[in-house]
């Protein structure tokens, strides 16, 4: 556990200085057809500052958190500010001033599980599997946890405690079709630790079901014709979507090597049912996914509306870009280990409900596609954009018709959002939220409402 307070070395922060003392813990324990594969728990831990100096940065780090550390990292930061100062000479002015403090704790009040008692609850999944899907001609069960615990203090005052668990129970079901296997992987959890997201491995076995479902309507399933197509893009693939090939091009630092949202900042760039939001810690009075309520250069995190009824109207950012752009920042600077220094990243991006119902949306397409999840896929900071749809189904005379082998969709994001013609009035997010490598891993929540649009499919 991470001090929850750096107060006591507030004097040591001078100029402009941000002191963080941060703590990760992660858990995996995977069985692959019964056989225990992995059993992995790992904890990093340490001390870092950075400082800026008339636009210069300077950080340093090291893993052990003590007084005389804390005073030697500090002055090791300004150090290096100083010595790039003395080259760059960027002579920058001072940043936005924040001076927010805030305390967060998700993590349980209840007794800890050991991890016999972890190992046996991962076991009890898997078997229920192996019992009833005797056809199954491989399985894969995972149960992993994240806990991030973190204390900042900077020198203009801010500060914060956070402890921000994620735990995940991965399920992945493969079956054989004509020699080949047909698979479908799902995350069940999110935030918080497993002792308050799951009281029993029996919680999961409906979704397991319906799982299994999928998969077996996925094994008798037909290849999708390629070519540009009506479809229904379900939440979990339109918050994807809404991450990688949007999100991305609106991070600030990304706008500035050459996105090309830079060129679209108050244009309509999609359609007016659209509105798009990263999130910062709440939505509809319940925690995100990832609830950040100040970021790792110590800004207080609001909501950041990069897309209203079609407009682009903002972008995210750290101080030194909201500086740049002579707005204020909201949040969206963030660092994964004690180590790293803070980037832009997003926090919980989606598209906000519409008005339609989902049944409707369906019923509106004669000859399309209804496309539920992703796999893999790929973006630029042009929106361009390819994904894997590994679960998906024909819409034939606005009826759920077969199901869909593994196929692709492609195009440029913002004329994806243009073609938007309904939006359904329910949100969900993605159930573990995701996880981001931009440079470096961070968490992420991303989801939605479903979207109708026109997209490129590929086929066989």
């Amino acid at each position: 556990m991470v001090v929850k307070t750096l107060n006591p070395y507030s004097s040591l922060l001078s100029g402009y200085t941000e002191l963080r003392v941060q703590e990760n813990k992660s858990l995996n324990i995977t069985f692959l057809k019964g056989n225990l594969i992995s059993n992995t728990m790992n904890s990093n831990s340490g001390l870092s500052a950075r400082v800026c100096k008339n636009g210069s940065w300077g950080f340093a780090s090291t893993p052990e958190f003590n007084s005389e550390n804390v005073k030697s990292i500090i002055k090791m930061a300004k150090e290096n500010a100083a010595f790039l100062n003395a080259r760059e000479n960027k002579n920058k002015g001072s940043f936005f001033k924040s001076d927010f403090s805030y305390e967060v704790d998700f993590g349980t009040k209840k007794p800890r599980l050991s991890k016999n008692q972890l190992m046996e609850f991962t076991k009890e999944i898997d078997y229920y599997i192996e019992k009833k899907y005797k056809n199954l001609s491989n399985r894969l069960v995972s149960l992993r946890f994240l806990d991030m615990e973190k204390t900042l203090l900077t020198s203009d005052g801010a500060s914060l405690y956070s402890m921000l668990p994620r735990t995940s129970i991965a399920v992945k079901l493969t079956m054989e079709s004509g020699g080949e296997p047909v698979e479908l992987y799902e995350i069940f959890g999110g935030l918080g630790q497993i002792e308050d997201k799951f009281t029993s491995p029996q919680e999961l076995y409906e979704d397991i079901d319906k799982l299994y479902e999928h998969l077996r309507r996925k094994n008798e399933g037909v290849y999708a014709k390629a070519g540009l197509r009506d479809v229904i893009i379900d939440a979990d693939l339109a918050g994807v979507l809404a991450h990688e090939a949007i999100g991305h091009t609106t991070e600030a630092d990304i706008v500035l090597g050459g996105s090309v949202a830079g060129e679209y900042l108050d244009k309509q760039v999609a359609s007016p049912l659209v509105t798009m939001m990263d999130i910062a810690n709440t939505y509809e009075g319940e925690p995100c996914p990832v609830p950040i309520y100040i970021d790792d250069e110590g800004t207080k995190a609001e909501d950041v509306t990069i897309i209203e009824k079609g407009i682009l109207k903002e972008f995210m950012h750290n101080k030194e870009s909201s500086q740049h752009f002579n707005v204020k920042p909201k949040g969206n600077a963030r660092a994964y280990e004690y180590f790293d220094e803070p980037l832009v990243r997003m926090r919980n991006t989606t598209i906000l409900p519409g008005d339609s119902k989902l049944e409707d949306m369906i019923a509106s397409i004669e000859d399309g596609y209804y496309l539920m999840d992703t796999g893999n896929g790929q973006a630029d900071s042009t929106s361009e954009f390819m994904f894997g749809v590994v679960k998906g189904y024909e819409v034939k005379n606005g009826k759920i018709g077969r199901a869909i082998k593994d196929t692709t969709i492609s195009g440029i994001a913002f004329d994806v959002l243009n073609s938007v013609t309904m939006v359904s009035n329910d949100m969900k997010w993605v159930g573990a939220g995701g996880m981001c490598g931009k440079k470096q891993a961070i968490t992420v929540g991303m989801g939605g409402p479903a979207i109708k649009c026109k997209v490129n499919m590929g086929g066989r």
